[in-house]
């Protein structure tokens, strides 16, 4: 392999656009010059279809956890009851947060791999009527599950007043998102995914509704008050210093979105998810999720006849090829490829040829090409 050749397929950080590293590498602008409220006021209105929602998004200088504990932060306080949905390991950071800062946290664990059923939560939220807030996974990275938001917003708001909160980190840009018609009151998101930038900025957009129970916290917050990013956005401002870089990146992706459209943004995820599933199950290796509850984004895969670390290292030591492992009592049982983003079918048809390679390479033998025509086929039918 060439030495500076590197492919990366891992559920983020994911590869950057060459215009949007060309866009991030303009000369550095004073962060309170006019300029950057120009740069501001031109991305606010191209963020809001990502979102789905009539609300400005706010944009805070920080990775997607950031974002988690804003929420948290700004919508409960101490001893509050809220309900955290945990289908994998980012469920389970939602409610390490909230425990941190002494949340009455009731926790709802689906099995790894599923998604969950939103009539289980209608029935939990029938027997616990002081729930203040609904925490919950929109992709669950670390098991390659979508949940079913929407109807899971409906149940939420028809059993209760509880706010409905969407950790859609590693989905949003790659997945139909429509937080105001779904009834969402907040949806966060984070640069390094779909949105195709490196690390470092968080989005949040907030409902009405959400803003209400916000305003009157008196919980104390500095850095997280998203009170003050609202009020400063208006004005086209930061409260803070602004990842100046990272903000020419996102209009550049901004302008990518228009380009292709939201609609065939969506179409070419699940397009590169139903190619790498069908590779998969061609190539006779298990999937961890079924079908109904598969994300466009991430897909995990959990083999019984082959070690899945010791394939991922043969693919990052001769192949420069990088995928991601498996999380908590996951970990040395499944992997994980990332196809969001900065990535088309023909990328992942190069991935699954070079993951044949790999596999015969440890002993694991397939018919060499099955797997990639399986993808060409669905490729070739349009994923159906």
């Amino acid at each position: 392999m060439l030495p500076d050749q590197t492919f990366l397929r891992i559920p983020g950080p994911t590869p950057i656009p060459p215009s949007v590293q060309r866009a991030m590498n303009q000369p550095m602008i004073g962060h309170r010059d006019q300029e950057i409220k120009d740069l501001l006021h031109s991305i606010k209105p191209k963020l809001k279809p990502v979102f789905g929602t009539s609300q400005d998004v706010l944009m805070i200088a920080g990775s997607g956890t950031a974002g988690l504990e804003s929420v948290v932060t700004n919508t409960v306080r101490p001893g509050d009851e809220v309900l955290v949905i945990v289908t994998g390991a980012f469920g389970d950071r939602f409610v390490q947060i909230c425990q941190e800062y002494r949340i009455a946290t009731h926790r709802f664990d689906v099995e790894w791999g599923e998604a969950v059923k939103p009539e289980a939560i209608e029935d939990y939220l029938k027997q616990h009527h002081e729930i203040k807030a609904v925490f919950a996974t929109f992709c669950e990275t670390s098991t390659g599950v979508l949940n079913p938001v929407q109807e899971i917003a409906q149940v939420v708001h028809q059993q209760s007043d509880a706010l409905f909160i969407v950790d859609g980190v590693s989905c949003l840009g790659g997945v139909e998102a429509k937080m105001d018609d779904w009834g969402i009151d907040i949806l966060i998101t984070g640069s390094q995914k779909a949105l195709m930038l490196p690390a470092g900025l968080t989005f949040l957009a907030v409902s009405d509704r959400a803003w209400q129970v916000i305003e009157t916290n008196e919980r104390p917050s500095f850095y997280l008050d998203l009170t003050k990013y609202r009020k400063q956005l208006e004005n086209d401002s930061t409260p803070f210093t602004p990842a100046v870089s990272l903000l020419f990146g996102l209009k550049q992706v901004l302008e990518l979105f228009e380009e292709e459209g939201l609609d065939a943004v969506c179409a070419r995820h699940k397009l590169m998810m139903n190619m790498t599933r069908e590779a998969f199950k061609t190539l006779g290796i298990p999937l961890l999720t079924s079908d109904q509850a598969a994300s466009p984004t991430v897909t995990a895969i959990k083999p019984h006849d082959f070690d899945p670390d010791a394939l991922r290292n043969v693919l990052k030591k001769e192949f420069k090829l990088t995928t991601a492992g498996g999380q908590q009592h996951l970990k040395g049982q499944i992997f994980r490829i990332g196809h969001m983003g900065y990535c088309s079918p023909a990328d992942v048809l190069q991935t699954i040829s070079i993951i044949e390679g790999a596999l015969h390479k440890i002993g694991k033998h397939v018919e060499l090409g099955s797997g990639t025509r399986a993808a060409q086929e669905t490729m070739l039918s349009g994923g159906s």
